[in-house]
């Protein structure tokens, strides 16, 4: 059974998959490890492929798992429609490809994943499709960079890596005014914490390898959307490109996505107690959580968003050679990319996952040399706040 849309957000993660046909009465959406689906007759296979007739022909096209995965997201981003793509990127590009054309123009956020602004710059300009990278938090700067010929508004909010906040509602506005689509990436917030479709965006991406399945062991995405006419361009696409997801991933990821609430939960009150503990370190010279009343975009968040996140950035003292003593002295905390999975991870986004924008495009995106991410796990507050001071001692010290 479906959830009333009245539901919260923790009983639609557990109760949203779907079809009880298809479950035959199994607590746990079964695998559907199949690539095709056997026909009934001649003619039912037909009506299948006419769309006449609801179905499964082939997991490329679709699949009772992926079906149940798609459900899940869709209520917990108060959506109509999901499409559960390989990875990330494979959500970024599957809106990318099959929505725009030769002569587009599209609207970014300056602070977006490293590999979405790569996308933009060295790949769709070989189709005709141009880009503008702007500070989206300035609803200003957004305004000014609109043109008659936008199709697309791309914002990250919160910003990767820099945690800047945009205004969706208002930045919702201004695209509609100029008959362009807003998507965005949802991913650093996930569902339980922001429901950008609620205040105005047209799309919604994940990156579902991070907080949605939430364990490390999963690459994912999803596309959720309101539009049947949105979905109805952009699924074609998804199954011509063979983004699809593969049904064992994708139980691993409804699996995975039923404890979201809880994990984001105790992540982001550990991500508070340490961006405050950053803030007042001696070795510390600047911290940025949207948590802290004295983050530029507090109110924002507070207005728009159900919680601050997990995501903290900060810079020490040393500048980029203390950066990397600090990530290199870490016991607790891993040194590695990616974010949201149970453990807590730490890396240098100049260096790593921003590593292929220009020295002016991190400068623009205010990716600083000294800026450090931290993704917070679901470990003891204490325990990693213990291993932080351990790993800024010696920088007390001027070493």
């Amino acid at each position: 059974m479906k959830p009333a849309d009245s539901t919260g957000p923790n009983t639609k993660a557990v109760h949203s998959e779907g079809s009880e046909a298809y479950k035959n009465k199994a607590v746990s959406c079964p695998i559907y490890q199949t690539s095709a689906f056997a026909f009934e007759s001649a003619e039912t296979g037909a009506r299948l492929f006419r769309g006449e007739e609801a179905g499964f022909i082939y997991t490329r096209i679709g699949n009772p798992t992926i079906e149940a995965l798609q459900n899940t997201v869709a209520a917990l981003e108060h959506g109509s429609f999901a499409l559960a793509t390989a990875s990330g990127m494979a959500a970024t590009s599957t809106l990318f490809l099959g929505l725009l054309k030769t002569g587009d123009h599209v609207v970014c956020s300056h602070a977006v994943y490293g590999p979405s602004r790569v996308l933009l710059e060295r790949e769709m300009v070989r189709f005709g499709i141009r880009s503008t990278f702007v500070e989206t938090s300035d609803t200003d700067a957004v305004r000014t960079a609109l043109t008659s010929d936008t199709r697309l508004l791309f914002v990250e909010t919160p910003a990767n890596p820099t945690l800047t906040v945009t205004d969706l509602a208002a930045c919702a506005e201004l695209a509609h005014a100029c008959g362009a689509l807003m998507a965005v990436d949802n991913t650093f917030a996930s569902p339980y914490l922001q429901t950008p479709l609620d205040l105005g965006a047209d799309i919604v991406i994940h990156s579902m390898t991070k907080f949605i399945n939430g364990h490390s062991d999963v690459v994912a995405g999803m596309i959720v959307l309101r539009d049947p006419a949105l979905h109805k361009q952009l699924r074609p696409a998804l199954i011509t490109f063979g983004a699809t997801i593969d049904p064992h991933q994708a139980w691993l990821v409804l699996r995975g996505v039923k404890t979201l609430g809880l994990r984001v939960a105790q992540a982001q009150a550990s991500a508070q107690k340490i961006a405050e503990f950053l803030r007042g370190h001696q070795s510390v010279a600047w911290v940025s959580y949207p948590g802290l009343p004295d983050h530029p975009h507090h109110e924002r968040a507070r207005r728009q968003m159900r919680g601050f996140g997990a995501m903290v950035c900060f810079g020490p003292r040393g500048g980029f050679p203390a950066a990397k003593r600090i990530l290199n002295r870490v016991r607790l905390c891993t040194l590695g990319v990616s974010l949201g999975g149970v453990e807590t991870l730490i890396q240098h986004p100049a260096t790593m996952t921003h590593a292929g924008l220009s020295d002016e495009a991190k400068a623009a995106a205010g990716i600083a040399p000294d800026l450090v991410r931290l993704a917070v796990g679901i470990e003891d507050a204490e325990d990693l706040i213990a291993d932080l001071d351990q790993a800024l001692a010696d920088e007390q010290n001027g070493n």
